[in-house]
């Protein structure tokens, strides 16, 4: 069974890794996702500190979005928008994963990390679910959509709309 457990840091480790270990028995696997959002604007303003080319002078949308193709001021030391961006999902892979893949990893666990830009967790959920072929998805209970009360908005989303089974974790109390 594959399992397929998202997470945006706040999970309990060792609770969700106990199920995970549960559900995806002695031949699973487990894989750990969590969806970034990236704010666009802050890359404008950084690029700007950086004394890089100002947005005006961006005409093509590869410039903004291809390291390769950025135009860069001479000096500015402006590494390029995907390196930015590159740079802050490895941070977040850490800072939302690493609990989790510790906990899984001490159960015996060797689990795959993969964190995603999106601006809609639940549709990028959607298809990861169908791009990894997950037998089962686990999400936390603890959402902050303000009219779902304990179930987030996304959560909600998922546990209609997923394709397979999920599983919702409670935040210990």
């Amino acid at each position: 069974m594959h399992v397929l457990v998202a997470t945006d840091g706040h999970l309990d480790a060792e609770q969700s890794a106990d199920f995970a270990t549960r559900l995806a028995g002695a031949d699973g696997r487990v894989t750990i996702i969590s969806i970034v959002e990236v704010p666009r604007r802050l890359l404008t303003d950084i690029r700007a500190a950086f004394g890089d080319v100002s947005p005006e002078a961006i005409t093509v949308d590869r410039e903004t979005v291809d390291v390769r193709q950025t135009v860069h001021t001479e000096g500015s030391g402006w590494p390029g928008d995907d390196a930015m961006i590159e740079r802050y999902l490895a941070d977040q892979r850490r800072e939302r994963t690493s609990k989790l893949v510790a906990a899984l990893e001490a159960k015996g666990v060797t689990p795959s990390v993969d964190v995603r830009e999106g601006e809609q967790p639940a549709s990028e959920l959607m298809r990861a679910i169908a791009e990894l072929k997950a037998d089962v998805l686990c999400i936390g209970s603890h959402g902050g959509g303000l009219f779902e009360g304990l179930l987030g908005s996304v959560g909600t989303k998922l546990t209609r709309n997923a394709p397979c089974p999920v599983l919702l974790i409670r935040k210990r109390s």
